[in-house]
Parts: structure tokens; C-alpha cells; sequence
């Protein structure tokens, strides 16, 4: 009977430990986001410097946002390119308050991929209330590359369904040709 009991807990352990780490990337651009928009104030941390792009995001992912960085949305105070976006990714937005109520959710792993879902309020600083009491919601698409998980896509859901960066950054490529 013991070892039918510790059979069962390390099966379990296992099946849980999966889901949970697929949330680290995830939690981690959260963190990085939330930072960015507590204040005007602090220095502004970019998700695609090439450290966290290089740690947090999948292959494809690094080689479609290089392709669409050859286009930058502008240019910066230093005089050199910005990245492809006039905006915050993961808010959609240029302008906001300091992120409220963020919560990360997984769901079950399908067709390789796991999607995590991120709600948080953006415009708890407005006047308002339509604004103010709104919740947005951003889906991670995360998978399993070089044994560790990675950021495949993000999807930020509006009123007209879900978007995709991926895509967005192939049309950027693209632009101009």
C-alpha cells in the first residue's frame, strides 16, 4: 500500500510540475510590465532586449520579432532603431495606469502548446467608469523548447476576438518590400 501511495504522489508531482513552470516566462513579463507602468518615474524595461528575448521567448518567436525589428516604429534618443512596436505589447496601449488585480492562469496543454491567460486592470487611474472597472485579457501561448518553457505567441483578446503578435510581426516584416 505504501508504495502504491508514493507511486500516486510522484505521479502527481509530475503531471503538476509542467503546468506550474509553464507560468515562469509568463510571470515573468507580467512583472516586467507591471514594473514598466507602476510609474513614469522609472526606467522603462523592454521585454525584447536580448536578454529576455533570448530567455523567455521561443526560436520562432526571437527570429520573427528580429525580421520585424528591421523596421522600427521609431527611432530612439540615442539615435539608433527602436523596436518594431509603437506600443506595449502585452497592454496594447501607449498610455495606462499602473497595472491592478493581475492573475495568471494556466490551462491545460493542447496541441503541444499551454495557454495561459493574464487578466489585469489597466485605467484604475481614469474618472471613468467603463474605463476604470475594465479588465483586459491577454492569452500567452506557451510551449516546451530546449527543455524549458518559452513564450510562442501572445494574443491580446478584445471585443473582435484575439490577435497575434506573431502575426503582426510578419506583417511588419514584410511592410516595405
Amino acid at each position: 500500500m505504501r508504495i502504491l501511495l508514493l507511486t500516486a504522489a510522484f505521479c502527481a508531482l509530475a503531471t503538476a510540475a509542467p503546468a506550474a513552470g509553464a507560468t515562469d516566462p509568463v510571470r515573468e513579463v507580467m512583472d516586467v510590465t507591471t514594473r514598466n507602468w507602476a510609474s513614469t518615474d522609472g526606467e522603462w524595461s523592454y521585454l525584447f532586449a536580448e536578454d529576455p528575448l533570448r530567455r523567455l521567448f521561443s526560436l520562432r518567436f526571437q527570429a520573427a520579432y528580429r525580421e520585424a525589428a528591421k523596421r522600427p516604429a521609431y527611432e530612439t534618443e540615442d539615435g539608433g532603431p527602436g523596436d518594431p512596436f509603437g506600443y506595449d505589447v502585452v497592454t496594447a496601449s501607449q498610455d495606462g495606469c499602473p497595472l491592478e488585480d493581475v492573475s495568471i492562469h494556466p490551462a491545460g496543454a493542447q496541441d503541444g502548446k499551454t495557454p495561459v491567460k493574464v487578466t489585469f486592470k489597466l485605467w484604475r487611474c481614469l474618472d471613468q467608469v467603463e474605463l476604470r472597472d475594465s479588465l483586459n485579457e491577454v492569452l500567452f501561448d506557451v510551449v516546451a523548447e530546449d527543455g524549458r518553457y518559452v513564450i510562442d505567441d501572445i494574443h491580446r483578446i478584445g471585443p473582435d476576438g484575439q490577435d497575434s503578435l506573431l502575426a503582426e510581426m510578419g506583417q511588419l516584416a514584410t511592410e516595405g518590400q
